[in-house]
């Protein structure tokens, strides 16, 4: 489970959602490709690259769509 509020660009791109919110690792990764045009790549932190990697690895075969 992934608490968004954790990694700020996805805690962005997850306004709509109210805090404690938790989404399982498929959300996670949905949300990310649904508006990864709103993140700042270069800004992103190690850990939550590692989580984007990861994420995109498990659930992308290791290609964002985006």
């Amino acid at each position: 489970m992934v608490d968004f509020l954790e990694y700020p660009h996805l805690a962005a791109i997850a306004w709509h959602l109210l805090p404690g919110t938790l989404l399982d690792d498929r959300e996670a990764f949905s949300l990310i490709e649904r508006s990864w045009r709103h993140v700042d790549v270069d800004a992103l932190d190690p850990r939550e690259r590692a989580l984007v990697d990861r994420l995109t690895t498990e659930f992308g075969n290791g290609v964002r769509l985006v």
